[in-house]
């Protein structure tokens, strides 16, 4: 396996990534648009039942969308040449030795695909990680993850492969799909 991105030779050096607060402001942004209205009209006007049901299935999707939101940025990752770690709000480790599925996909917000954002999917037996390319380094994350793939064998599927050509990312192919 190659030596991860880092600034020194030592195999015990960790490399942190992180969502930054400008990448989720967003998404805050969005789940307080929904929620706030929501949960105003529920607390101020006086619905019937079907209405109550529907405003508070939305008031719920909008809350968990929240709270997804705020695990997601409270959650920092771990890399080192052993594995992957999420400490913080959210807790998962995967050993690189262990990796059994990974995933690169693409999630187009327009018509000509030139525009969105990438999601990895990272799984070792029960333990399972998903990021998405709004994370500082993520293309580093993603190199690790594509090594570690490879020299495990895991079969990759095309649209992964093809993700991976994206990002410029060129290991070894034994055993992906082309």
């Amino acid at each position: 396996m190659m030596q991860l991105d880092a600034t020194s030779d030592t195999q015990t050096e960790i490399v942190h990534f992180a969502y930054p607060s400008s990448a989720m402001l967003g998404d805050y942004l969005r789940a307080a648009a929904g929620l706030a209205p929501t949960m105003l009209i529920l607390a101020t006007v006086s619905v019937d039942g079907v209405a109550a049901i529907v405003l508070g299935g939305f008031a719920a999707i909008f809350g968990a969308f929240a709270i997804r939101t705020a695990l997601r940025h409270g959650t920092k990752l771990e890399v080192t040449e052993t594995g992957v770690r999420a400490v913080g709000l959210m807790r998962t480790a995967i050993s690189w030795t262990e990796l059994d599925r990974m995933k690169l996909a693409f999630y187009s917000t327009r018509r000509d695909r030139k525009s969105g954002w990438m999601q990895l999917q990272l799984g070792a037996g029960s333990a399972r990680l998903s990021l998405d390319s709004r994370l500082d380094g993520f293309d580093r994350l993603v190199r690790h993850a594509a090594v570690a793939a490879a020299a495990r064998g895991l079969t990759l599927s095309e649209a992964t492969a093809a993700n991976l050509d994206a990002l410029h990312i060129r290991v070894p192919e034994s055993g992906w799909a082309r």
